[in-house]
Order: C-alpha cells, then sequence, then structure tokens
C-alpha cells in the first residue's frame, strides 16, 4: 500500500529558494504544503503564482516569530516536516541594520523550533518517529577562506563575519542544541550561493542582469576578485528533499555547486550572453562590459567561499544536474523573457 502523502510546512515559501521548494513539491510529490511566508519585500505571491491555486498548497501569511500564528499552524493542519526557509538574507542590509535579522534569524528560528518541538512530544511514537524539522542555512556561516584553503566540509568550525551569517550562525547553533538536549530531530543544510529566475534583484547576479537590461552602472566591489561556489537553485531544492527522505537524523549537509567563479568573470559571462542575446542599442555601447563599475568593498567582505560536498553526493547520492554553463544561460534568458514582457 502506498504511503499516505505528507503534510510539509514550508516557512519563507514566497521567497527566492522556498518558492522553489514548494514548486518542487507540487510538482514532484503528492504532499500537501502549507506555506508560511511574511511578505517582506523579498517575498512575492508572483513567485508561486504558478502553483497558487494547487489544491495541494495552502497559502498563509505570517510571522515565525509569531507565537500565534505557529501554534495555530501546527495544530490546525498536523505537519509531518517542518523546512525552514525563512530569513532575511542580505549581507548589505544586515550592516546597514541588523535588528530584523536578529528579529528573524534568531529569536523567529527559535519561536518556530520550539513550538514544533512541543508538537512533535504530543505526537504518537508512529507519527513521531516520521517528523522532521530541517533547517536551512548558508556556507556564510563558516566565515571566508584564503585561495589555497581546503573547502568548507560539515566540520569547518562556525567563524562568521556579518551580522546576517552571525545570525544564520545562532540558529544553526539552537537547532543543533534541540536535537543533542531533547533528541529532536533536525537536520541542517549549508548551501553556496544560489542563483535562478525570480531571485530578488539586490542579489549579484539578478542585479547585473536587470541594470544591463536597463542600461544603468554594473558596480562590482573592490576589484571583484571574491570567490563564490556557485549552486542552481532547482539542483539546492531537490537536494534538500533527497535528505529529508534519506538523510541521518541530526547531520548536517553541505549542498554545493562545485563551480567556484569570481565575481568579475560572472559579470563579464553576463555582459557576454546579453551582448549576444540582446546587443544595446545605443550609440556608444558595443558591449555591456563597458558598464562595469568598480566601487568601494563591502565592510568585512569574505573573500572565498567554497563547499566540499563529498558527505551529500556519498550519503545521499546527490549531485547538481547543472553545470554552471547551463544554468546561467537558463537564469540570463528568463530574465530577459520576463523583461521583454513588460
Amino acid at each position: 500500500m502506498p504511503s499516505k502523502p505528507k503534510v510539509i510546512i514550508v516557512t519563507g515559501g514566497a521567497g527566492f529558494i522556498g518558492s522553489h521548494f514548494v514548486r518542487y513539491l507540487i510538482n514532484h510529490t503528492k504532499n500537501k504544503v502549507i506555506n508560511l511566508d511574511k511578505l517582506t519585500y523579498s517575498g512575492s505571491k508572483n513567485n508561486i503564482k504558478d502553483i497558487y491555486s494547487s489544491k495541494r498548497h495552502h497559502f498563509i501569511k505570517g510571522d515565525i516569530s509569531n507565537e500565534k500564528t505557529i501554534k495555530f499552524i501546527l495544530n490546525e493542519f498536523k505537519p509531518n516536516i517542518v523546512v525552514n526557509f525563512a530569513a532575511e538574507t542580505h549581507v548589505d542590509n544586515s550592516i546597514k541594520n541588523s535588528y530584523p535579522f536578529i528579529k528573524t534569524n534568531i529569536i523567529g528560528t527559535y519561536n518556530l523550533l520550539n513550538l514544533s518541538k512541543i508538537y512533535w512530544e504530543s505526537l504518537e511514537i508512529k507519527k513521531k518517529k516520521q517528523f522532521r524539522f530541517l533547517q536551512v542555512s548558508t556556507d556564510e556561516v563558516f566565515g571566508d577562506l584564503k585561495r589555497t584553503d581546503q573547502s568548507f566540509t560539515e566540520n569547518t568550525k562556525y567563524d562568521p563575519s556579518s551580522p546576517y551569517s552571525a545570525s544564520k550562525a545562532s540558529a544553526d547553533h539552537i537547532v543543533r542544541a534541540f536535537h543533542r538536549t531533547y533528541k529532536f530531530p533536525i537536520n541542517i543544510t549549508n548551501c553556496s550561493n544560489n542563483y535562478g529566475p525570480n531571485q530578488h534583484k539586490e542579489k549579484l547576479i539578478p542585479l547585473i542582469i536587470n541594470n544591463i537590461l536597463h542600461h544603468q552602472k554594473l558596480p562590482v566591489y573592490g576589484k571583484g576578485l571574491q570567490i563564490r561556489d556557485w549552486l542552481y537553485v532547482e539542483d539546492h531544492v531537490e537536494a534538500i528533499w533527497r535528505i529529508i527522505l534519506k538523510g541521518k537524523i541530526g547531520e548536517t549537509y553541505l549542498i554545493g555547486g562545485n563551480n567556484e567563479k569570481k565575481n568579475i568573470f560572472i559579470v563579464n559571462l553576463i555582459c557576454d550572453l546579453l551582448d549576444q542575446a540582446y546587443p544595446s542599442k545605443k550609440n556608444n555601447i558595443t558591449s555591456y562590459k563597458s558598464l562595469i563599475k568598480f566601487v568601494k568593498d563591502r565592510p568585512g567582505h569574505d573573500f572565498r567561499y567554497a563547499i566540499n560536498a563529498r558527505k551529500i553526493f556519498k550519503e545521499i547520492k546527490w549531485k547538481p544536474r547543472h553545470s554552471f554553463e547551463e544554468g546561467i544561460k537558463k537564469t540570463v534568458n528568463w530574465y530577459l523573457k520576463d523583461f521583454l514582457k513588460k
């Protein structure tokens, strides 16, 4: 007899990565999704408009910091799985004002975690064993690497550099402590830089694409030599689902794309792709590279992130489906098509 469909709470499910995860669940599983999102500036119902009306998708506008909201959702829908994407994520914003990051990423995560634990403790033994809480985190909790340093692993010590990464590190520690103290069934994932459709334009790749399409300057911090590992968002959400199905309770898994690129390389590549797909009609622009402007570097800017994803490859049998070349072309084409529709 086939197993009964699960009820999955996804927080931050109208944001960039969360919306792709919700879409993956609706399109590739038979599970019911309770999608909780605060709908701040970076979350939008437009991100889920194609699956919004699905009978298996239930959207609730709310804040993970609100105790009443979380209690209602847990008691009303009785989930088997909670996946926490809800977070403030932009480093520049955390430098300007760190409080929203503390409130959502630390206090909000604690509220969601603690109430989920109380709910879990009330379950009968069989349902208790089926329950899982997955915390979606970032590789930025590990700080930065020198060019010759070994990549991050699950055993790398935390050394966050920004208020954003410190808030995510704090949340990870609290989640891990709940497992060690209460045996609460958790997993933590730390991913590298994501990219793909529907990402907010404050992030590097959509920022550069958007500015090119509007013939605006392309700001690049320092000399653009910072190195990031890039992961296509659809590969990331598939990895998360595989961890939910096959991951060992209590374990952390690093999810990487094995695509280390300098920021300036990314900017130049996007210019090349759009020079070909959407050449400028302005006489003074023969290539969008002429719009590149190097600006003062971000305070405390990490130099390099790199993930060793050997553990998830070995234990979960997951690896990215998209090469960087394939993923960036799909991403640029999506933003260009969206731009031309307006």
